[in-house]
């Protein structure tokens, strides 16, 4: 294939996988995961009104700001925060930004597939990641998965360069993706079992004497213990430390200690793989990943690199230790990690490994079996066909992240106009992106434990208004509820209850609205 054939390929897929990914792209943030999406675009929009700086990333709960979280490096939500401050805050320039990680994955995996197998490789691995249903929505949902994986692939790219040719500029290109990725999601750091196998696998008996794998290590590693530090001792609220120590070790340590409670965590870890097979890689992806371990090139082959030269006879030997590492640091990261938390975007990272390691299968495949059918009418209806059905597939799986609650939204958005500018309120409701609609800072609680002493803390510290989203469970809590009856309700034409603490009710009123129970997508 010429060069010119080869940047139209590879234009055409990247096209296709945008128009995937603008699919809805101008949703509220309500939909799938409404949790996440709530507190990053909360982040971007409070690096633009409060403190532009990346370093302290502030939520809207918990109270008046500053309220600092610990989490990853806030790439995205910095980005878009600096385009806010020129045309104001529209949660699109979120999206768009995550869309761009996304899309410019798909060059790179195009690279390093024509480096382990071939050009046509590269543009097979590059079509799949850019229409696997994992990579088309969660590339386009405001969360760090998108760049955690730009930024991953850039290094296992650059990495595999390094290890091949000894060029300067790949290893610190390497090293400065990998720190990136790092900082930019903390499960990235699975890279580095497939970065380091290549690097034994080719170093052998001088593993020991070379020394580019320790200054990577360190050089990559200094940055995010350093930030990790930082923002452990300024956050309120401990979101990274607290999901390792509170759910991850400990589940860890017991299934350790324990036969029967092993078991058990192989068992749920197993069950993972129908989330991997729907939303995730898909159905074709996932059966494609499944057969290629059976269809892979031999171990040794003469084959050509991608800038034509001649390739060594061992290659096939260290992309299997490439893999196999890869694979084994995905399993292991499954079983500790998404096993305790099991949302499926936890899941990315298999995204690439399935879309490079097919890849490569069907390469084989196509080259033993249809040499030049391939390139007959028939051939190329049937590869349409397939690539028609393979979309379809896998926008039907993952259609429903896409639905959000526009009773919610309107109710929201109502408050947003209706409350006063800038007023605190507390939320009767756990659900960051519906406090970020309704465009407030303050607290959000669970209004049947949330008590009387804590709505007066709240209000001493400047709350002006209280949302009951959940009016049934707020009336359930009768004290809190009897404590309410002496303020002023705001009147709205959603079923949420809005009381006003600077204005006393008159009297006690005859009949409360009952209200309805809000359904924000969690």
């Amino acid at each position: 294939m010429t060069r010119a054939r080869l940047g139209a390929a590879l234009i055409l897929i990247i096209v296709l996988g945008l128009t995937l990914r603008l699919y809805h792209v101008r949703s509220p943030i309500l939909d799938h995961p409404g949790w996440r999406q709530g507190d990053e675009s909360a982040i971007a929009r409070n690096f633009a009104t409060l403190q532009n700086n990346i370093f302290y990333p502030q939520t809207d709960y918990d109270g008046p700001p500053p309220n600092y979280v610990e989490l990853e490096l806030q790439i995205v939500p910095y980005l878009a925060a600096q385009l806010y401050r020129i045309f104001g805050v529209h949660e699109i320039f979120l999206r768009l930004i995550v869309i761009a990680f996304s899309l410019a994955t798909i060059p790179l995996l195009f690279a390093l597939g024509a480096e382990l197998y071939s050009r046509r490789a590269g543009l097979i691995a590059a079509l799949l990641f850019a229409i696997t249903p994992g990579a088309v929505y969660y590339g386009r949902a405001i969360l760090p998965e998108s760049d955690m994986i730009f930024f991953g692939f850039g290094a296992l790219l650059f990495w595999w360069r390094w290890c091949a040719r000894r060029r300067a500029g790949d290893f610190a290109l390497a090293t400065l993706f990998a720190a990136l990725a790092w900082l930019a999601k903390p499960p990235a750091l699975l890279l580095l079992a497939p970065m380091l196998a290549v690097s034994v696998a080719r170093s052998r008996a001088r593993v020991f004497s070379d020394w580019s794998p320790y200054v990577l290590l360190a050089a990559s590693l200094l940055p995010l213990a350093a930030y990790l530090h930082h923002v452990s001792a300024i956050a309120e609220w401990h979101w990274a430390s607290g999901i390792t120590l509170k759910h991850v070790l400990p589940t860890l340590r017991l299934e350790l200690a324990r036969p029967a409670a092993l078991l058990v965590g192989l068992q749920a870890t197993l069950a993972l793989a129908k989330m991997l097979s729907t939303t995730i890689l898909g159905p074709v992806l996932f059966g494609l990943t499944l057969l290629a371990s059976f269809t892979q090139p031999p171990l040794f082959s003469s084959t050509v690199n991608a800038d034509g030269t001649a390739r060594e006879a061992e290659h096939g030997r260290f992309r299997a230790c490439f893999f196999g590492a890869w694979f084994a640091a995905l399993c292991l990261y499954a079983f500790v990690v998404v096993n305790v938390e099991r949302v499926d975007y936890y899941l990315m990272p298999f995204v690439p490994f399935a879309a490079l390691y097919a890849s490569g299968a069907l390469d084989h495949l196509l080259s033993l079996l249809a040499p030049r059918t391939s390139r007959s009418f028939g051939g190329y209806a049937a590869m349409a066909a397939a690539l028609f059905l393979t979309c379809y597939a896998g926008m039907l799986a993952v259609h429903p992240y896409y639905t959000w609650s526009r009773p919610v939204y309107s109710a929201a958005t109502e408050l947003r106009s209706r409350l006063a500018p800038g007023s605190l309120i507390v939320m009767g409701h756990y659900d960051p992106s519906v406090l970020y609609t309704i465009g407030r800072r303050g607290w959000e609680e669970d209004p049947l434990l949330w008590n009387v002493h804590d709505m007066t803390s709240a209000i001493n510290k400047g709350a002006r208004y209280f949302v009951a989203l959940e009016v049934p469970r707020f009336r359930a809590n009768k004290q809190l509820y009897a404590f309410m009856q002496r303020y002023r309700r705001v009147p709205v034409r959603s079923g949420w209850q809005v009381y006003d603490f600077r204005h006393f009710a008159h009297k006690e009123p005859a009949n409360a609205a009952t209200g309805a129970n809000a359904s924000a997508p969690r």
